[in-house]
């Protein structure tokens, strides 16, 4: 049985007891899921184990299930100061997520909470707004979005193909593809799907944004078990991944202070020479997204590692000096 099986049949049940009144019986949740009773006794079982407060109660002939009503309710959580000042700022830190579909979840749950704190503490605790911002990345605004998030969630869940039509921008062209999503990723103001590409045959990514139809079909599929997503992720400078490699960088002494005060990739070393300058070695595909930011830096930055590399920016910096 795949794992994606079991969890959405247990998050079917969960919504199924939040909602019931007087209980589910096991044998209607077994109707509904299409599964043997015995299946869902485990379920219920599990659920349980991992802490959801369910009980049994017999009504009109029927042994059912039900989640504590106190649970349903979801009372104010007892909050400290220090924990109400952590709780702001992570409100200010989640503007990040503006105009994306979680925007107005996030809006109405702060609102929830400020309605438990006393009139004096959120004036004080309104003060850090004005000392603490966010710079928020631009999000694209497409309505459709949501309602992918929706589909994709329910096919990873249940381990579905997806069938989508597909913009690509650099081919100025659609495709119709059929994918089998593993995950959904909100990196740098944009959410992407990441899933093996039946028409492409590879794992790719892609942008919300650019699906213009969406549907779950019937086909089941399993994620590899040697592949790990953490690490297909880590293979690229950004979005874009591919076939890692040593690619090293020497910055300029003015600019090397800069470059060593923040972490830009996990496998980033960093060696000071004795002129100042700073070598930035790390193992990532050479994209376009790399070639980017290294020529952000201009002259203050110069590729030793790979060839390949330094060729096409020196290639780019020429073109550019001949548009002035």
């Amino acid at each position: 049985m795949a794992r994606g099986d079991q969890l959405s049949r247990q998050w079917k049940i969960i919504q199924r007891l939040f909602t019931a009144t007087r209980g589910v019986a096991v044998s209607d949740l077994s109707q509904d899921l299409g599964c043997h009773s015995r299946t869902v006794y485990g379920d219920l079982e599990a659920l349980q184990a991992a802490g959801f407060p369910l009980y049994t109660d017999w009504v009109e002939g029927k042994n059912r299930w039900s989640i504590l009503d106190s649970v349903k309710r979801q009372p104010p959580l007892p909050l400290d100061q220090m924990e109400l000042m952590a709780l702001y700022f992570s409100r200010n830190v989640l503007k990040t997520l503006k105009n994306t579909p979680f925007a107005s979840a996030l809006e109405s749950l702060f609102e929830k909470i400020v309605t438990t704190i006393p009139e004096d503490t959120r004036t004080y605790l309104d003060s850090f707004e004005e000392t603490f911002t966010v710079g928020q990345a631009p999000y694209g605004r497409r309505k459709e979005v949501a309602r992918w998030i929706d589909i994709l969630n329910a096919a990873i869940l249940d381990r579905r193909l997806v069938e989508m039509a597909y913009y690509t921008i650099s081919r100025d062209h659609q495709t119709r593809r059929k994918v089998a999503p593993y995950k959904i990723w909100f990196f740098k103001g944009f959410i992407y799907l990441v899933g093996y590409c039946h028409l492409r045959q590879d794992v790719r990514i892609f942008t919300l944004d650019r699906i213009k139809a969406l549907s779950v079909t019937d086909e089941a599929y399993d994620i590899p078990a040697e592949f790990n997503i953490e690490d297909f992720m880590s293979t690229g400078f950004g979005v874009f991944v591919g076939q890692p490699e040593k690619v090293k960088i020497l910055f300029k002494p003015a600019i090397g202070n800069y470059i060593q005060e923040k972490t830009w990739h996990a496998t980033q070393r960093l060696t000071t020479r004795d002129d100042g300058s700073l070598e930035f070695e790390v193992e990532v595909a050479a994209t376009a997204e790399l070639k980017n930011w290294i020529m952000g830096w201009g002259a203050a930055a110069t590729v030793l590692q790979p060839q390949s590399l330094a060729d096409s920016i020196g290639a780019e910096a020429r073109a550019m000096a001949g548009n002035y």
